[in-house]
């Protein structure tokens, strides 16, 4: 696949304020959500960093961990770290709390990121920023933001050639409300364990009718 000429980025250094305690191995399914998640990106990525997790979280994962260069920035100081850090040009960045991201998903946008220094998922009106590759010749521009106090993901956009991925294209592939949910409170968790319940009775029901047939 694609993603062998970037890299994977696991943004994991949110407080989980809305969840109430840290989300980051809370089970969706039959694994926590970052192992879900880099389970994933290892099906495209050689290389797979950590952004703004512990120490602990890399070593129960096996992943290394990049600690922010500019602290104090959210995501985009991840983003930022990311990107110093990686040994390829182009960084995927996807947050430890999406349990149903698809690898295919990754793949495409790591092809569609070629020719752009940032590729991003669109619907026309909202943006996923957080499932979005970056490429290094974004640091510049992202560090001016930071020491700006320029916290905001997208604002950084407009001085870099973007490459704004229709909705309907990343459908092709599969359901984007889905892969693209993301779980940020107690209820969003119990809709998501919901939606891998379904899920993993579909997965059964089809082994055992394959078992009889």
């Amino acid at each position: 696949m694609a993603g062998n000429e970037a890299t994977g980025v696991i943004l994991a250094g949110g407080k989980s304020r809305r969840m109430g305690s840290d989300k980051t191995f809370m089970e969706v399914g039959r694994a926590g959500m970052i192992q879900i998640v880099a389970a994933e990106l290892q099906k495209v990525f050689e290389e797979i960093l950590i952004a703004g997790g512990s120490e602990e979280t890399g070593r129960r994962l096996g992943l290394t961990v990049v600690a922010d260069l500019i602290p104090g920035g959210g995501p985009l100081s991840g983003i930022h770290a990311a990107l110093t850090a990686s040994a390829h040009d182009k960084c995927l960045v996807v947050p430890c709390d999406m349990p149903f991201l698809k690898a295919e998903l990754a793949a495409l946008m790591v092809g569609l990121a070629q020719g752009y220094e940032v590729a991003v998922p669109t619907d026309g009106v909202y943006f996923q920023p957080l499932f979005a590759v970056y490429d290094k010749s974004c640091i510049k521009v992202i560090e001016q933001a930071l020491r700006a106090g320029r916290y905001k993901v997208v604002d950084f956009y407009p001085q870099v050639r973007v490459n704004y991925v229709n909705d309907k294209l990343l459908g092709e592939l599969a359901d984007t409300g889905r892969a693209f949910f993301n779980v940020n409170t107690p209820k969003d968790l119990h809709q998501a364990r919901v939606m891998a319940g379904i899920t993993e009775k579909k997965r059964e029901k089809k082994i055992a009718e394959n078992t009889v047939s």
